[in-house]
């Protein structure tokens, strides 16, 4: 056997299971805010810059738009978003925190510190996470 091609060399598995699990960890931090991981994706996004075209959201979380525009629908009849034609061209879909989408945002406040929280042990402290986001953002950066 290839030495490659094993499971537990590839970059691209860990990252994977990482994903998966850090995903899991927002769960418990999600569900009493009814929210979806997805959703607070869109939330965060929102919540830095309300009134953004769905290709701009779909931009910022590096997703497609035909991704992107279900999830959308679903939150507004959830409530938490208002989507809109745009003002100068009628083909732009404006999406826009609604009341419950605004007063959520202080509900959400301390899920990034309960999952710094989790995350933190005597090997993987605030630093080396602070370290390790910006080795993420290089492979981001490069594979973009």
């Amino acid at each position: 056997m290839y030495k490659g091609l094993r499971l537990d060399n590839q970059l691209c598995f860990r990252l994977y299971s990482a994903s998966r699990l850090v995903t899991q960890a927002y769960r418990k931090y999600l569900d009493p805010l009814g929210l979806t991981y997805p959703q607070y994706l869109v939330m965060l996004v929102l919540w830095e810059s309300d009134g953004m075209p769905v290709n701009d959201i779909a931009r910022r979380l590096m997703l497609e738009t035909n991704t992107v525009t279900p999830l959308l629908q679903r939150m507004e009849k959830e409530g938490l978003v208002v989507r809109s034609r745009g003002a100068s061209d009628g083909r732009q879909m404006i999406v826009s925190l609604s009341d419950k989408g605004r007063r959520m945002e202080h509900r959400a406040k301390n899920v990034p510190t309960c999952i710094s929280a989790d995350l933190k042990t005597e090997s993987f402290t605030p630093e080396k996470l602070y370290d390790f986001i910006s080795s993420l953002d290089a492979i981001i950066a490069t594979l973009k």
